[in-house]
């Protein structure tokens, strides 16, 4: 099973940057359409071993990791797409509503996949149910007019570009990419800050969260949290989609992540099962909350020709720190105790917001009134 599971997410986390390249040079939509598709046929692949029993090292592995692949692939240009769908004003509803049906496939997925193993005692319908899905998420992609999903650069957005070191606005290529990297001091902090963020909650959730659950609640105490850090999550992004309006939203989204710290250090020491349900409520809230507010900012302020590659440099440094954050946090785990990871991690996001609000370029990053270079799009 480590082995399948690595065989899907190595390729997973080095095809995100190549799908942000795709979503800029062919669209987004395309790029997922195309993505969705394979895997409709690889899942259905899958479906084929199972139920002839021939599953083995050698056909899983490689099927995993083109399944994967094409996971790395369309999570770029899933971020990437929303810009050029819907207009500024409802970018933040949007965005807010499309991460919610997300976290809630997310919860649903599992619980009615191993309902459904457990009432076939075989894996084949969940595959063929699988399968089904990503044709069901081909179609609607397929419904959406190609005109609506491109997206077009403006002039100013375009100048913007080229002012910030992107290159050619209208195509840019990696040095262009690479270019703008470099220039855009905000983008950098930004980065550096999802870094740090991802790397203290992965060891939490994946680790020392389970830890602790193991050591005083149970397995069924551990459902119920997740249950709740799942459903403050839905609640903090469907709540995000009324922060369209504000005037320094990266502030308010940077105060909302101290929270989240804040309820992540306090996890462990209210009182057992129900107070740590309660934080991880609030974590779960404060994260889907702020993560919507600044990344629609980011969507907003990033040229149309680079969103594809901005977006995927954003979502390679999330997905990349997972494996070395799990790997220390299980040493760390092992020698302090699940209990003391909880502040520790905190602490790290703590600084890591802090740190990114001691620079002006970040503070004031969709600022209204604030001069935004490279907001202008047609949608």
């Amino acid at each position: 099973l480590g082995t399948v599971l690595a065989c899907y997410g190595l390729p997973r986390m080095a095809l995100i940057p190549v799908g942000g390249v795709l979503a800029d040079k062919i669209g987004s939509r395309t790029v997922m359409l195309i993505a969705d598709a394979v895997r409709c046929v690889l899942v259905a692949v899958l479906t084929v071993l199972a139920a002839r029993h021939t599953a083995s090292l050698a056909t899983l592995g490689p099927t995993a990791a083109f399944i994967g692949a094409g996971e790395g692939l369309f999570i770029p240009a899933s971020v990437a797409i929303m810009p050029s769908l819907l207009d500024g004003e409802r970018l933040t509803a949007g965005n807010a509503i499309s991460t919610a049906a997300m976290q809630a496939g997310s919860l649903l997925g599992p619980a009615l996949g191993g309902a459904l193993v457990a009432a076939t005692r075989a894996s084949t319908w969940a595959f063929a149910v699988d399968a089904a899905s990503f044709a069901v998420s081909a179609l609607t992609l397929a419904l959406i007019p190609g005109k609506a999903a491109a997206g077009t650069v403006s002039g100013a957005a375009a100048q913007a570009a080229q002012g910030a070191g992107a290159g050619a606005s209208t195509g840019g290529g990696g040095q262009g990419a690479l270019a703008f990297l470099k220039n855009a001091r905000v983008l950098q902090v930004i980065l550096v800050v999802v870094i740090a963020a991802n790397f203290a909650g992965g060891g939490m959730s994946d680790v020392a969260l389970p830890s602790l659950a193991h050591a005083r609640f149970g397995a069924a105490g551990y459902g119920a949290l997740l249950a709740c850090f799942a459903a403050g999550g839905v609640i903090g992004t469907l709540a995000a989609a009324r922060t369209g309006r504000l005037r320094t939203p990266v502030v308010f989204g940077s105060i909302v992540f101290l929270a989240e710290a804040g309820a992540i250090a306090l996890t462990p020491y209210l009182g057992g099962e129900a107070g740590a349900a309660a934080m991880l409520f609030v974590t779960g809230a404060a994260n889907g909350l702020g993560n919507v507010t600044v990344l629609t900012v980011l969507q907003k302020w990033t040229p149309p020709a680079l969103l594809g590659r901005v977006m995927s440099a954003v979502m390679f440094c999330a997905f990349g720190t997972f494996p070395l954050s799990v790997a220390i946090s299980g040493v760390l785990v092992r020698h302090i105790g699940p209990s003391l990871f909880f502040p520790a991690a905190a602490a790290l996001l703590a600084v890591a917001i802090l740190g990114g609000l001691t620079q002006r370029e970040f503070r004031m990053l969709g600022a209204r009134g604030e001069e935004e270079p490279a907001a202008e799009t047609t949608a």
